[in-house]
């Protein structure tokens, strides 16, 4: 037994066990049917037989899934700054925060391209409560984050997984993939939240914590979708929160909303990865004296990696241009463009609610108010 059990992914050795118990599992079927329509399904059931690792299920299996999604839902992946780093190398990659599934998923793709090391990536426990959908994480190399949990359990449940993703780093050549903050950005203005830092410390050996970070090789990536496929469904919780108002989840809602992500529209997709963060640690150390001050400089630091290097679409212009009523940013977006944005918004949202057309438009528009925060970085 190990203290980590409830929260990992599987062993090699508990692979083929696992396969073999969702194999029949109708979501299984429809995966597969997905990943290999033409394909028998006597075929791909013989190979999950004979799968025994997570490398072999996510190479031979939910690499080809994620092929099959970027076909029918978008108009293709790319890529910058992965040439930065090194084979055979663990990273802490600390992502913006966009779809449940496909942050993580077109980054592992993207690594396994580049021959590089794949992630054991965090997931919310509310995200993986259908027991198929936890098996499959497991599988794919998903450790769980534990949500809604008393002060008191949350604190011992973040020291864990600070000591988890620190054995991954260290111990076991695994790079970890989280996101910057609990949770996926709703309204598109994305930030570090320093309590993810903070739980990060929490497995620090080293008496000055940026020397702990720098052994944990951190690399900030941004990625953005032209279209988000789960826009029209994020409306509901940014009308509730200009109301001021609690904000409580349909059942099922996270699933819907899983779904909806990996299955529609996307148009173009961009990941960077950024550089490592060396010197920055260096100067922060310097500087600061205070754990509380490191870690807020620190977020500083990984916020403008991220803000700068996001890749702007087309709608982001549009949406920035409609929402100030201006014509700014008219020269990174043709009439047709601007167009088929105006039909999305017609289509998605009733456009006569103002409240709901401005945090539609803020959602695709505030990737260009962060990135105007840094000078020359538009």
């Amino acid at each position: 037994m190990s203290k980590f059990d409830h929260i990992r992914p599987f062993y090699d050795t508990e692979v083929n066990e696992a396969i073999c118990s969702v194999i029949h599992h109708p979501m299984m079927k429809a995966l597969m049917s997905f990943a290999f329509p033409d394909v028998e399904e006597t075929v791909w059931a013989e190979q999950l037989r004979k799968t025994h690792s997570k490398r072999d299920f996510q190479i031979n299996f939910i690499y080809h899934a994620v092929q099959k999604v970027l076909e029918k839902s978008s108009e293709g992946l790319t890529t910058s700054g992965f040439e930065k780093l090194e084979p055979h190398t663990p990273y802490l990659f600390i992502s913006n925060h966009r779809d449940i599934i496909l942050d993580t998923s077109l980054l592992n793709v993207s690594l396994y391209d580049h021959g590089l090391v794949m992630t054991a990536s965090a997931i919310g426990d509310n995200l993986v409560q259908k027991t198929f959908l936890h098996v499959l994480s497991r599988l794919n190399r998903n450790f769980l984050v534990q949500r809604n949990l008393p002060p008191r359990e949350l604190l011992q449940s973040s020291k864990l997984m600070s000591e988890y993703i620190c054995q991954l780093l260290n111990r076991e050549n695994r790079s970890v993939w989280i996101a910057q903050r609990e949770g996926r950005t709703k309204d598109g203005d994305d930030a570090t939240q320093q309590g993810v830092l903070k739980m990060l410390a929490m497995g620090s050996d080293e008496k000055n914590l940026m020397h702990y970070f720098k052994k944990l090789k951190i690399v900030p990536v941004s990625i953005s979708y032209e279209y988000d496929p789960t826009d029209m469904l994020k409306m509901p919780q940014l009308l509730a929160k200009a109301k001021d108002e609690i904000y409580i989840k349909e059942k099922n809602e996270d699933f819907i909303t899983l779904l909806s992500g990996i299955m529609g529209q996307k148009k173009r997709i961009h990941i960077h990865v950024g550089d490592m963060l060396t010197n920055d640690l260096d100067k922060i150390a310097d500087e600061f004296d205070n754990q509380n001050k490191q870690i807020q400089a620190l977020a500083q630091v990984i916020d403008e990696s991220i803000l700068t290097t996001y890749k702007l679409w087309p709608t982001n212009y549009i949406a920035y241009d409609l929402l100030n009523d201006t014509t700014r940013f008219s020269k990174y977006y043709t009439d047709k463009e601007k167009q088929l944005f105006e039909r999305r918004l017609e289509m998605r949202i009733d456009n006569d609610n103002k409240v709901l057309r401005a945090g539609f438009l803020a959602m695709y528009a505030n990737p260009v108010v962060n990135k105007m925060k840094y000078q020359n970085a538009i």
